[in-house]
């Protein structure tokens, strides 16, 4: 599979402090890549400076392009982030927040395109807010709210999707259809890059993992091998229980495939 994001050497310093040194790892398109660790690892950090947000050194490419010599709504076409929580304060319909994912395509347009509705009502479609459309972003719950922020990424039609624990605030319905819905995007060729915590949820829905600790990569590889007795226990001081949480699942009509194209 093609590259989709490559990082080396990668350091972020935040507050005169490093939080990421040294990363280096890629992620293909068509795949699902786990970013775990404990509370300040470094993880969210490391997922900032993937999109742009905090400045950083070391190499990324982003579909083979080297990030630093991308303007921003290039960088912004090619990947799109997701974070724990908006900042948007102001009563915005729905709809216009999920529009806002085609600013980078406008090019000085004032008005839609009929490909930025498309994209925008598709986004709607894929993540299950359309219903909302017309609520203001402010009135809705959290878990809604990620909802739409997921929404407004797709609407970018950036083939690599960044989130920052993006079931944080969702119950387990939806949090299951949320993964459910990566796993059809992956299947159609994009590549997700997502900071997790729960590590049963990291191997029923990730193909693949990088483990931090201290802002430093202790273990990557398959979700599989990365989540074992002997990382998980020096990292997180716990013992590692196969099989010891409760399990859930969608309903049978309702599982993602691991083939097959979006609509």
């Amino acid at each position: 599979m093609a590259e989709a994001v490559g990082v080396s050497g990668l350091r972020v310093r935040r507050g005169g402090r490093v939080v990421v040194d040294d990363v280096s790892f890629t992620a293909p398109f068509g795949g699902v890549l786990a970013v775990l660790g404990p509370n300040g690892a470094g993880k969210s950090s490391l997922l900032k400076a993937l999109a742009g947000v905090v400045p950083s050194e070391g190499d990324i490419r982003l579909s083979g392009r080297r990030a630093r010599e991308l303007r921003a709504p290039e960088r912004a076409r090619l990947a799109a982030y997701v974070p724990q929580q908006s900042e948007l304060r102001s009563p915005l319909a729905v709809a216009s927040v999920v529009a806002q994912g085609r600013y980078a395509h406008h090019a000085g347009r004032v008005r839609a395109a009929a490909a930025d509705e498309e994209a925008v009502d598709r986004a709607l479609r894929l993540t299950n807010t359309a219903p909302l459309a017309s609520r203001p972003f402010t009135a809705l719950s959290q878990g809604e709210r990620q909802r739409v922020l997921l929404a407004r990424a797709i609407a970018t039609e950036a083939r690599i999707l960044l989130l920052d624990e993006p079931t944080a605030a969702l119950d387990v319905g939806h949090a299951l259809r949320l993964y459910a819905l990566l796993r059809r995007l992956a299947a159609d060729g994009y590549c997700i890059v997502v900071v997790l915590h729960p590590l049963a949820e990291a191997l029923d829905w990730t193909d693949a993992a990088v483990l931090m600790e201290g802002g430093r990569l202790r273990e990557q590889g398959e979700t599989r091998d990365v989540i074992k007795p002997g990382a998980v226990e020096s990292i997180y001081d716990v013992r590692l229980v196969p099989g010891g949480a409760l399990g859930f699942q969608l309903p049978a009509e309702n599982k993602a495939r691991r083939g097959g194209s979006l609509p």
